[in-house]
């Protein structure tokens, strides 16, 4: 069986594809760089981080962007005929006042891992662009079109626009084409598709929230009309039917389904395998309950389908409800290799699971002046949506143990250097060494920022010792707890247990879509120069733990 999520953590809007016996999960990455991460199977159980194809910050630059801009919902596909592949992505410029201000791109490879074309401008209609590559050569984008006028239905309808590589620009305007099939509201997430003389238009409805959901229509013609799967929606956490038209609140808590183990369902993709077995991609969510709180976010998840006699997709078990097990289909197993769990930074190249707020880690990341250390340059505080030293991981569970042995002399009160656990630049918390002038040298303490409320926890305030010192962040389910060593043996306990669930989608005012990420990070708020040294990271998280279950990580 395949176990969901597939991909934990934060791992949202799924778009999959194949290549020959090669199959490929594109995600969204919002402000994060490196951007659009690809993940790679050869037998849909087993999935490596593979490449991101997103790695010049110049060219597509998030800085100065709120949380939960940037880089939204990439289309992957890949044209037989050409031997290419295609990357659609929107860039999330401004929500303010319900505008949505995106600017949907095109960039082409031979090869996923690169190069890469320059990117193409194809419209800002609105956001979830993506492409099909028709069967008489030529090329069609949907997107969702957003609503801003008064009296029309928020957010909006699916629109459909051709686009033509020689003139490398839309033919027209785009043109509504369907507004959903189900009365849930809040369509988005168009993927375009063509099977059997149909073509094929899977959207996201309800929100991507606790009534989203996967809904199917099709046409002979590509313009239309279109005509809505008559058991709609497809895929989904809440199978009840719903009237939500007038209301484009996308979270929409009150469509929890506690029968459900994935709650969010929706914004798939799918993909037909040569021996006829078919597959969806979708994004879905495990809260804590009963605060639902996704402090993983949005990950992705698997499920079975067949289509139907008469040519309609389904979930191979005849319901509609997502499932946190999947049969695995009838393709030989190939383990993939996963990233390890203590990084010792002993080789001269940063390992592709790490990532950065709005800029490359290369940055202010060297891992050559010191050998077998990573070096970090302090810039900003962590506050800032331009120039931040955060080096993190996705965290993809929520019984994790988090560990480092760093080296850090800080001079002024502008230097402070040690571990962060970090939803978005208006919540985090931060075990720092910094220069104290009260003490008259260095200190531990924990900095603590929530919605927006910065809090400098003077009573953790502990002379720190001279040398080394080993940081460690312990999270077990609502729980997480800093630590502290001279010896990397026996640990002492700093600061307040702090509750997970407040760093997520639902808690976090500022920024929503993205999800929390552990790491090492550095400040130098005075001339941006002074380093810190980490010896190792060392990720220990148990996967196949329930979000609410108090495993030990001792």
């Amino acid at each position: 069986m395949i176990q969901n999520p597939v991909l934990p953590g934060f791992n949202p809007d799924p778009c999959l594809c194949r290549k020959g016996d090669d199959y490929y999960l594109a995600v969204s990455t919002f402000e994060w760089f490196p951007g659009v991460p690809v993940y790679h199977s050869r037998d849909l159980k087993h999935w490596e981080l593979y490449t991101h194809i997103l790695t010049n910050d110049e060219q597509v630059d998030p800085k100065k962007l709120p949380s939960a801009k940037g880089i939204w919902a990439p289309c992957l596909t890949y044209c037989e005929p050409e031997d290419r592949f295609c990357l659609v992505y929107g860039v999330m410029n401004s929500m303010n006042a319900r505008y949505f201000d995106v600017d949907n791109f095109l960039i082409t490879a031979s090869d996923l891992r690169g190069p890469w074309s320059e990117p193409v401008y194809l419209h800002s209609a609105g956001f979830d662009a993506s492409m099909l590559h028709d069967e008489d050569g030529r090329k069609y984008l949907v997107s969702l079109q957003w609503e801003t006028r008064v009296n029309y239905e928020k957010p909006g309808v699916i629109c459909l626009v051709e686009y033509s590589p020689e003139k490398k620009a839309i033919v027209g305007y785009p043109k509504p084409i369907w507004r959903g099939g189900t009365d849930r509201g809040c369509i988005e997430a168009p993927h375009l598709t063509r099977r059997n003389g149909w073509y094929y238009l899977m959207c996201a409805e309800g929100g991507t929230g606790y009534n989203h959901c996967v809904t199917m229509a099709r046409a002979r013609n590509v313009w239309g009309s279109y005509e809505g799967d008559p058991e709609n929606p497809i895929v989904t956490s809440q199978p009840a039917v719903s009237y939500e038209r007038h209301d484009p609140d996308h979270l929409k808590p009150r469509y929890f389904n506690p029968a459900s183990v994935l709650q969010k369902s929706g914004h798939g993709s799918y993909v037909d395998l040569p021996n006829g077995q078919v597959y969806l991609a979708h994004l879905c969510a495990r809260p804590f309950v009963p605060e639902l709180r996704c402090t993983l976010g949005r990950e992705t998840a698997l499920q079975q389908m067949v289509w139907t006699e008469d040519g309609w997709l389904r979930m191979a078990d005849g319901s509609n409800l997502a499932k946190a097990q999947t049969p695995e289909p009838d393709l030989p197993p190939v383990p993939m290799p996963h990233p390890p769990a203590l990084d010792d930074f002993d080789s001269p190249v940063l390992g592709n699971f790490y990532y950065a707020p709005r800029i490359m880690p290369q940055r202010f990341v060297d891992l050559t002046a010191w050998p077998g250390w990573l070096r970090m340059r302090g810039q900003e505080s962590r506050t800032s949506l331009n120039k931040v030293s955060i080096l993190a991981r996705k965290l993809t569970s929520v019984q994790a143990r988090i560990t480092t042995r760093m080296e850090f002399e800080p001079e002024t009160f502008q230097h402070s250097a040690g571990l962060i656990l970090y939803y978005d630049n208006m919540n985090y918390v931060n075990l720092r060494k910094y220069y104290s002038e009260t003490l008259g040298g260095c200190a531990l303490g924990i900095t603590h920022l929530e919605n927006g409320e910065r809090s400098v926890l003077l009573g953790t305030r502990t002379p720190a010792p001279e040398g080394p010192v080993w940081m460690r962040l312990t999270i077990r389910g609502r729980e997480m707890q800093f630590s502290w060593s001279q010896d990397g043996q026996e640990y002492r306990d700093i600061g307040p247990v702090f509750d997970v669930t407040r760093f997520s989608d639902e808690y976090c005012r500022f920024g929503e879509f993205t999800g929390a990420m552990v790491g090492l990070t550095c400040a130098d708020r005075l001339t941006h120069s002074k380093y810190a040294d980490f010896d190792f990271f060392e990720y220990l998280a148990d996967e196949s733990a329930p979000v609410d279950d108090a495993a030990d990580m001792n």
